[in-house]
């Protein structure tokens, strides 16, 4: 065999085996895992170096394997980065990023300049060394590291919006850094001249272009994703692809931030992905880009680590007074931001509010790492530098970021637990104690069943159901102790429950395929607004969440414009159709969560929040289906049609899930199986996409259905429908207005209207019309009109009614008749 390839593989998976022995070291000893690999590799590395003329046997050979892994910036940027930022970006929510965008934004690029400045001015200073020079230092080392930071934050088990302030800051400001790296790089070896507004383009270009770029793929992905039949392991494939390529794609070919290209594509999969692909292909991509994360940051840390010693080796005496002005400006630049602006930003309505703990944490752990070393590595490794500059940046860098390694890491831990920020919320410990200890009693009172079956003495089990009692008392005791929550609180928290419950009934119904992917998605962001409105609101919050999820957006209402003004009606129809199926859907949902998710958190909440619960959904499920009937009605036909393919879905997904008991216990074989699967797939495709919605607006169609022109010939109908122009009108939609000019009057030709009068309103349904008094005596509008239910109208302009008159006596005198009628009251 040949010598590189077997001692590159006893290399790789020694590192890799002396790697992850060290996580539970960590866990048990509670020391952050990086730190303990980051030392473990400068071990190895001085053992390399001391055991290199030794003769050990395989000792021997482990550690000359060791040798062949040369950490360079290109391995660190091109093969750990993607996957590192990837996998940290993907569990990000990212609805709670863009709630806090402003502080993140500003800290990665306004915050790091800022920062980037102020060290190289200090070390400027005191150094001796160029201002360039100091100046790259200063940008190298004022990103804080997203491989360190996410790594340790999820060792801490920081509070979610803590986390997401810090790791998003350090996911964002590698581009600021990068092309300040970039500018400066050119600046000393001479390519470029110092110019403000080149740099600022420069900056917008990478950053925005890597945004771009990310996105673009992302969706180009996504959509790859949901056409390969839900094969998991095609998905979780495409999104490792959709990893290393975003990168390359951005960083060689369009030299725009690969980084950013990275964390835009994860975000993009992160949000789409779940309903893009199948089921079980969500659950593998979680579990695979775990383990991914895990195998990347346990080798990156060690390799880190191994390549200390030959770094630190240039670390000269002199040194010592620009490190540590180095340490000292680099935190007070990082205090100066974290502890004066973002408060000045939040006095200003800029940014919302980031505590005193938050603050501190932010301060303290803005960790450097893997990045900050590639970067220096990437000078060091440059023969165009002086040997000075190189040694400079190299050993500097080297030495910060083992003092945030060493230093800061080891004790964030501890800045969190002075200021609280490792405890749970009252509200979150009321509902731990209340869940633990229905845990507990339900366990306590299985012990003697269990016991009498397993043929265990009685007195036995009485010992443990007893030691399961004390626990509930204990429980009970320290909650009592605490200050209660109100009934009100208990509803709150009630009410996000079901909110949850719901989301997840949607993400349910889509893995059973009984909801397309785009209607999931946004049945999805509306319990994400549902529980924010809950959240901020409580109750009355839940309440206007659901109104505005009832309601017709901005979307819908924008189609609704290019009906009426273009006549195209396409896009309103498929706005419809999906009304149609999210009603369906949410419909079904609520009423299992209502059925069986209020029970299940009856215990929780208590008797009295559990029965109010039960009121407030059975309100909002009689609305639903008031919202859905309403449709129906309008389009009984087309509701007919969908109705009936959703019952072959899920008659499809019961025989699915029928065979593979059968075959799971054996009752089937494989052959078997295989061939009903296959069936199964042929009936799916029958089935075939959702059928599309004729709103059924074609002029002569509604004309016929008014019954004063139904006995007209079909001549004078055409000459009729030429004058009049098809509307679809919404449920509480306001058509006519009191006390406005008056510039049509319009043909009821399906749906009801109603007119509001006094002293009650008076509904109008198929064949009657309206506003036609102001035509008639050129009058602003008597009353105002709103639709009921959705209708179909007919409208008629003033500068068209003389002529429709003219040519139709009887008409003519129909509609002055009812309109002296009208009037008379």
């Amino acid at each position: 065999m040949h010598e590189g390839i077997w001692t590159t593989i006893l290399g790789l998976f020694g590192l890799m085996t002396i790697a992850v022995l060290i996580l539970p070291l960590s866990k048990r000893y509670k020391f952050p895992y990086t730190v303990l690999l980051a030392v473990v590799g400068i071990a190895l590395g001085l053992l390399v170096d001391a055991t290199h003329s030794a003769h050990l046997g395989p000792v021997s050979d482990l550690f000359h394997s060791f040798e062949s892994f040369e950490l360079t910036s290109e391995v660190i940027i091109f093969v750990f980065l993607p996957a590192l930022v990837f996998e940290s970006s993907l569990s990000i929510d990212v609805r709670k990023l863009i709630a806090d965008i402003r502080p993140i934004l500003f800290l990665a690029v306004i915050g790091l300049l800022i920062s980037a400045f102020m060290v190289g001015g200090a070390v400027y200073a005191v150094s001796g060394m160029g201002f360039v020079v100091c100046l790259l230092l200063g940008a190298i080392l004022s990103a804080t590291d997203p491989v360190a930071v996410v790594a340790i934050f999820k060792d801490l088990g920081a509070p979610k919006r803590l986390a997401i302030l810090v790791e998003g800051e350090s996911l964002f400001n590698d581009a600021t850094a990068i092309v300040l790296f970039n500018i400066l790089v050119a600046m000393i070896l001479g390519s470029a001249d110092a110019d403000l507004f080149g740099g600022v383009w420069n900056f917008l270009k990478v950053f925005v272009g890597g945004i771009i770029v990310g996105y673009l793929l992302a969706r180009v992905f996504a959509w790859i994703i949901g056409h390969v039949g839900g094969i998991a392991l095609v998905e979780v494939t495409l999104t490792i692809s959709l990893a290393y390529l975003s990168f390359l794609i951005a960083e060689h070919y369009l030299h725009v931030s690969g980084v950013m290209a990275v964390v835009t594509a994860a975000l993009v999969m992160g949000s789409l992905g779940r309903t893009s692909m199948s089921g079980g292909g969500w659950h593998l991509l979680s579990e695979t880009w775990e383990n991914l994360g895990f195998w990347a940051n346990s080798l990156i840390f060690v390799l880190v680590g191994m390549a200390v010693p030959e770094i630190l080796s240039v670390f000269s005496g002199g040194m010592w007074l620009t490190l540590v002005v180095l340490i000292v400006v680099a935190f007070f630049a990082r205090g100066l931001l974290t502890f004066a602006v973002l408060p000045m930003l939040s006095r200003a309505h800029v940014a919302a509010d980031v505590s005193l703990g938050f603050r501190t944490v932010m301060w303290w752990g803005g960790l450097r790492g893997a990045v900050s070393l590639a970067l220096a590595l990437a000078v060091f490794e440059n023969d165009a530098f002086p040997e000075d500059v190189r040694n400079f940046i190299a050993a500097l860098v080297c030495a910060f970021v083992l003092f945030t390694l060493f230093i800061n890491a080891t004790t964030v831990g501890a800045v969190m637990k002075a200021f609280g920020l490792d405890k749970l919320s009252p509200a979150d410990l009321a509902i731990r104690n209340r869940t633990i200890a229905r845990a507990l009693e339900d366990i306590g009172s299985s012990v003697h069943r269990v016991a009498e079956d397993r043929k265990i003495p009685a007195d036995v089990a009485t010992r443990v159901a007893d030691a399961y009692a004390r626990r509930v008392e204990a429980i009970e005791a320290a909650e009592g102790e605490s200050a209660p929550l109100s009934d009100k609180d208990w509803l709150k928290i009630g009410l996000m429950a079901t909110v949850g419950q719901e989301r997840q009934g949607y993400f349910n119904q889509y893995s059973r395929g009984y909801v397309a992917s785009a209607i999931a998605r946004e049945l999805v962001a509306h319990t994400d607004e549902l529980m924010d409105a809950t959240k901020a609101g409580g109750v009355d919050g839940y309440g206007r969440g659901c109104e505005k999820i009832l309601g017709f957006n901005w979307r819908f209402r924008t189609s609704m414009w290019v009906q009426r003004r273009f006549g195209i009606a396409g896009p309103v129809g498929k706005r419809l159709a999906n009304r149609m199926e999210r009603l369906r859907t949410t419909q079904a949902v609520l009423s299992e969560v209502r059925k069986s998710g209020v029970d299940d958190i009856r215990s929780l909440v208590g008797d009295a929040a559990a029965d109010e619960l039960c009121l407030i959904l059975d309100e909002r499920i009689e609305r639903t289906m008031s919202a859905l009937m309403a449709l129906r009605a309008q389009y009984p036909e087309y509701a007919a049609e969908l109705q009936e393919r959703y019952l072959f879905q899920v008659a499809l997904r019961q025989e699915r899930t029928d065979y593979a008991r059968l075959h799971d216990e054996a009752i089937i074989g494989a052959e078997i199986y295989a061939n009903l699967q296959n069936e199964l797939e042929d009936r799916e495709d029958e089935l075939g996409k959702r059928p599309e919605l004729d709103l059924g607006l074609d002029p002569e169609t509604l004309v016929g259905r008014v019954p004063m022109f139904k006995d007209l010939s079909q001549e004078r109908i055409r000459a009729i429908t030429r004058l009049l122009k098809p509307q679809l009108a919404l449920p509480g939609e306001a058509i006519c207005t009191k006390g406005e000019a008056g510039n049509s009057m319009y043909f009821v030709s399906s749906g009801a209207i109603a007119v509001q009068v006094q002293p009650h309103p008076v509904m109008l349904g198929s064949g009657d019309f309206f506003g036609e008094i102001a035509l008639l005596k050129d009058a602003p509008r008597t009353a105002d009109v709103v639709a009921e239910t959705f209708s179909d109208l007919l409208i008629l302009e003033r500068r068209d009614f003389q002529k429709l008159l003219d040519d139709n006596p009887d008409l003519r005198s129909t509609i002055e008749k009812v309109a002296e009628e009208r009037l008379k009251g």
